[in-house]
């Protein structure tokens, strides 16, 4: 479970997007956040409660 997460972050989550990837990028953080693929870049919106019981670790920080 994440804990502290930025914008720009990428993190591994639970389950895999439907293109094979479990990588996303944060790109909006409030009552809802915003994640990328990072393999084909397909946005999705997920409620922040479930982020944080779906993500599993910080891969890459981001530089701020």
């Amino acid at each position: 479970m994440v804990e502290s997460f930025n914008l720009g972050d990428i993190v591994e989550m639970k389950k895999q997007h439907p293109c094979g990837v479990n990588q996303f990028e944060i790109i909006r953080l409030g009552a809802d956040i915003k994640i990328k693929c990072t393999g084909c870049g397909r946005i999705v919106m997920i409620p922040r409660g479930k982020f944080k019981k779906d993500a599993k670790k910080i891969v890459v920080t981001a530089e701020n």
